[in-house]
């Protein structure tokens, strides 16, 4: 016999999958879209009288909201597969 314990399936070591370097691009994306001001520091285009600095943050909102539930629903797909699909 053995003296090497079993690891369970869930202890085991993280592995790195597509879905999970897609959660993590929609986890990352809105942190360097708003990290880099340079990129948005302007006033121009307007939008509504709105200008593009404001504007493309609270764009950034709604984006970062989307990115996140759909990083969620990948997530949580990713360990219903991994942990055998009894739940």
């Amino acid at each position: 016999m053995s003296d090497v314990p079993e690891v369970p399936p869930e202890a085991a070591a993280p592995v790195v999958t597509p879905t999970r370097v897609v959660i993590a691009v929609c986890l990352f994306a809105p942190f360097v879209a708003l990290l880099w001001v340079s990129s948005y520091a302007k006033t121009d285009p307007t939008f509504i009288g709105i200008p593009f600095f404001y504007w493309y943050q609270m764009l950034w909102v709604l984006i970062s909201t989307a990115l996140t539930m759909t990083a969620y629903k990948l997530w949580q797909r990713d360990q219903r597969t991994r942990l055998g699909g009894n739940r």
